[in-house]
This record gives structure tokens, C-alpha cells and sequence, in this order.
């Protein structure tokens, strides 16, 4: 048995009768750039997130890079943020002009960690990025304080969290701005590369619509330095058919969780992850943590299953970051995480069937250690 990590071939089937006919419209019409169509799921993602605004750009680290920008963050500033994200947070951090100031995560939920991140701010700290990962919403409102006790801004990393939501409120509408990506494996993802800002402030909206049209709001007349990030008319038909199933999908997500969750009870030197209070988690990504962890990926391979490591260097210590002059020690967390964390198959039409070999051979590799 095969089983994969996504199946984003089981998503295209259940909206190929729908996407079909509205593609071959957008083909006839040639209205490949800034079609309604654009418009139209700006419009339904925005109100599926109880924002104001959406703005669709043509990737998840333009988003974020288009909302630093949006809210002033530039050369001089520094952003704070987690060690432990993918490198795009840290990167749009950089094209913004700024410098990223990495914080520990807390061991629990792997998320930056609100107790260390006062000693990261400084007077020239402009926003605090929080990041989602893994579809856990972090404790935006723990972190508020200190944003506004520093005149910095919270722009949240929405990246792995479309649909998930802390006491009550959508991840993507609890900071003054968020950045969102629709890759095809995330949550809500697109035929190809995607992405959206969200926010309530329309300010920053069309700040960012500005600056990813190249700075202009009329034809040829330009009145800042932005850049070319678009979301396309045919991406736009695939996610707001995508998004009419998110809430359906996020909860088969759950339901596969809930179950890992209890095949998992029964087997040791494994540990499982948890929903934080006031969280409403999404499971972008099923994160286990286990000793020994590449060979238990070896032998997770070795039978056909599509496991994966979310991420197996923490920022401190990528080669791209060396500049920021960390090293070993310096985010204790991160780091044991790093060699430890093991991503087990979830999506939305994940069998139990599949769980229940998934769950067999983690334990026999375990019990094989």
C-alpha cells in the first residue's frame, strides 16, 4: 500500500466538474490577468475570514514581504519571529530590507514562544511576525502587549492555517495584517503558486495592492517602487472552488487527527501532538515527534508511506541565515525539534484504512530502534 503525504489528485477530482467549464470561460474570455474572477474570491475569502480586505498576490512570500512593506517596515527595522518556520518568514523579512531577530518556540506546539520574546524586542522593532504552523493558530494576543508596548505591528505568517481560528477568531484576522499562501498542499491551495494579505485596516490594503501592481494604482503612473505579484484569473477559479469545501475538508482533517490520536495512545516512544487551549486547529501538517527520527523515516519510506520532516534545520542554523551569527545552542527548542519531528500522512481524504498502516509500521520501527 502507497500511501501519500497529500492528495491533491482526490481534491482535483471532487472539483473537476465545477473548475472545469469555469476554466475553459476564463480561456474564451482571455481574461487571464485581474478577471472578476479575482475579485469575486477576494471578496468570499475575505468574508470566510471576517475581514475587510483580501488582497491576492502571486505567492505566500510575496504576501508576507507586501504586508512589511504595507505597514513601514524597512531598512533599520527588525522583525521578531520564530526559529522555527520555513525559510520564507525569515526571507521576505530580508527583501523587505530589515533584519529578522529569532526567538526559541515553546516545546509543546513548537510556536514562538510569548515568555522569550520581550528579550528579542528592541527600539527598533517593527513588527512581530507570529507564525501558524502546522495549522495551530499562535497566541496572537499574548504577544499584543509587547507589539504595542514597542510600537511594533503583529503581521501574522497564515501560511498552514486557512480556516483555523483562536477563541473564535480566524488566523489571518488576529494581527494588524497577515500573509497567507496557497500552494497547492496547503489547506486551501491553488493549481500552482499562490497567495493572499488579509486585513481590516484598508490602508494597508491598498498599500499592498499598490506595491504589488508595481506601485501604481493608475495605468503607467507610478508613484512608488513595488514589484509584479499577481493572482492569476485561473488560480482564482480553483480556490474559490476549493474554498466552498475548506470547512468540510479542515473537518475530515480533524477527524483524521482525533484518530491518529487514539491509534497512537497505544504506542510508545512516540509524541503525539495536542490542541492548544482556544485553539481550533486545522492540521495542515501531523506532527509527531520520535527518537531516532531518520532511520523511523527510513523505514516509513522503505514501505511505501509518504512521511516528511517540517523542518529538519531550524533558521539559526541554515546556511542562508549565517549573516545573523548564530550557532549551535543559541535556540535549544528548535533544535531538539529539528532532529525529532516526523510528518505523518493527513488530508482530507486520508482512509483509515491507510492510518491504521501508517500507525503498524511507525510502531514496528519503533519497537525496531
Amino acid at each position: 500500500m502507497s500511501i501519500p503525504l497529500v492528495d491533491l489528485g482526490a481534491q482535483q477530482r471532487e472539483i473537476d466538474a465545477e473548475v472545469g467549464p469555469a476554466l475553459r470561460a476564463v480561456f474564451e474570455s482571455t481574461a487571464f490577468v485581474g478577471g472578476p474572477q479575482v475579485a469575486a474570491f477576494e471578496a468570499e475569502y475575505a468574508r470566510y475570514l471576517g475581514v475587510s480586505s483580501c488582497v491576492g498576490v502571486a505567492n505566500g512570500t510575496d504576501a508576507l514581504e507586501l504586508a512589511l512593506r504595507a505597514v513601514g517596515v524597512g531598512p533599520g527595522d527588525e522583525v521578531v519571529l520564530p526559529a522555527n518556520t520555513f525559510i520564507a518568514t525569515a526571507e521576505a523579512v530580508l527583501r523587505a530590507g530589515a533584519t529578522p531577530v529569532l526567538v526559541d518556540v515553546d516545546p509543546a506546539h513548537l510556536l514562538l514562544d510569548p515568555a522569550l520574546a520581550p528579550a528579542a524586542v528592541t527600539d527598533r522593532t517593527a513588527a512581530i511576525v507570529p507564525v501558524h504552523l502546522f495549522g495551530q493558530p499562535a497566541p496572537v494576543e499574548l504577544l499584543a502587549p509587547l507589539a504595542a508596548a514597542v510600537g511594533a505591528v503583529i503581521v501574522e505568517d497564515a501560511a498552514q492555517a486557512q480556516g483555523a481560528r483562536r477563541h473564535g477568531t480566524a488566523a489571518g484576522a488576529l494581527g494588524a495584517v497577515a500573509a497567507t499562501s496557497f500552494y497547492p498542499g496547503k489547506n486551501l491551495g491553488a493549481a500552482g503558486d499562490a497567495g493572499a494579505v488579509t486585513t481590516n485596516d484598508p490602508d494597508i490594503a491598498q498599500r499592498v495592492r499598490l506595491l504589488g501592481a508595481h506601485g501604481s494604482a493608475v495605468k503607467y503612473r507610478h508613484d512608488a517602487v513595488g514589484f509584479n505579484s499577481r493572482l492569476d484569473t485561473i488560480q482564482a477559479v480553483v480556490l474559490s472552488a476549493k474554498l466552498r469545501r475548506l470547512e468540510r475538508w479542515n473537518e475530515q482533517r480533524r477527524a483524521a487527527a482525533q484518530r491518529y490520536g487514539e491509534l497512537l495512545a497505544g504506542v510508545d516512544h512516540v509524541a503525539a501532538p495536542t490542541t492548544a487551549p482556544g485553539n481550533l486547529d486545522v492540521w495542515h501538517l501531523y506532527v509527531v515527534r520520535v527518537p531516532e527520527r531518520d532511520r523511523v523515516l527510513a523505514a516509513l519510506h522503505a514501505a511505501g508511506i509518504g512521511a516528511g520532516v517540517h523542518y529538519p534545520v531550524p533558521l539559526h542554523l541554515t546556511g542562508a541565515l549565517a549573516s545573523l551569527g548564530h550557532g549551535p545552542g543559541d535556540f535549544p527548542v528548535a533544535e531538539a525539534a529539528a532532529g525529532e519531528i516526523l510528518s505523518l500522512p493527513l488530508h482530507p481524504h486520508v482512509e483509515p484504512a491507510q492510518q491504521d498502516r501508517v500507525v503498524e509500521v511507525l510502531d514496528k520501527a519503533l519497537r525496531d530502534l
